[in-house]
């Protein structure tokens, strides 16, 4: 049965707080949030950047929150979109939005430490906002590339700090101090409490650090449309052994 706009503004408020601000039949899911019209004001800077014909595509949207991009990914003709997240009240609201919206996108409560257990590949995989609520970032970013990226990753974190990029070696004497004290030298920060009123938030890297990781967990940075968004393909191997945590097939 379809709802009307009131029933819908009801469920939505039943739903809440959100932090996707999305357009359901004309009710806003969030339209006091502090960052205006977001995820979408972020996404028009780079939706450009990604194909606008998904047909036949497969897409797994790690940390999906309301589905703001799974949404997207689905209009665009995606075969497939799985939105994975390990906050039950996110999923509700997810579910209900492509529900409302009349869209087939599959949700599951799963961990990012635990995409092995998919035991499948996506063409592309989201991996939007998520690395800074992170303990482990580095594994995270570890483990989707060894067990779910496809063709594309999509990555995106809040980033503090220097943006400059320091030209770094691949070996320093043990004596060079000064490295650190770079302004581009990757920095990733450890907030012990919280940041943004978000205990949650554990690690925001600088610039520097987040092209460092990707590169270091075996991915090529193809193009950069926004500030905080780069657009990656598996290419090589990670560096070290890859990642330490098990493997946790079905």
């Amino acid at each position: 049965m379809k709802l009307t706009r009131e029933q819908i503004r009801e469920r939505v408020t039943a739903l809440g707080p959100w932090f996707h601000n999305l357009d359901l039949s004309g009710v806003s899911t969030a339209p006091d949030h502090f960052l205006g019209d977001y995820p979408r004001t972020k996404w028009k800077h780079f939706a450009g950047a990604l194909p606008a014909d998904l047909t036949g595509k497969t897409v797994l949207d790690i940390g999906c929150n309301a589905g703001f991009y799974s949404l997207e990914m689905k209009r665009r003709g995606a075969e497939r979109v799985l939105g994975i997240d390990f906050d039950d009240a996110y999923l509700d609201q997810a579910r209900f939005a492509a529900d409302i919206e009349g869209l087939d996108i599959g949700f599951a409560k799963l961990s990012v430490y635990d995409v092995a257990s998919l035991n499948e590949r996506f063409d592309i995989v989201l991996f939007m906002g998520v690395l800074y609520h992170l303990r482990h970032p580095l594994l995270a970013l570890d483990l989707v590339r060894q067990h779910v990226a496809g063709d594309l990753m999509v990555f995106q974190s809040m980033q503090r700090g220097s943006d400059e990029i320091a030209e770094i070696r691949e070996n320093h004497n043990f004596w060079n101090t000064e490295l650190f004290r770079s302004p581009g030298f990757p920095r990733l920060h450890f907030i012990e409490h919280r940041y943004a009123d978000d205990p949650t938030n554990w690690w925001v890297p600088n610039r520097a650090c987040v092209e460092a990781m990707l590169r270091s967990s075996g991915f090529e940075i193809v193009d950069h449309p926004e500030a905080e968004v780069y657009l990656c393909r598996a290419a090589g191997s990670p560096a070290g052994e890859g990642p330490v945590y098990p493997a946790r097939g079905i």
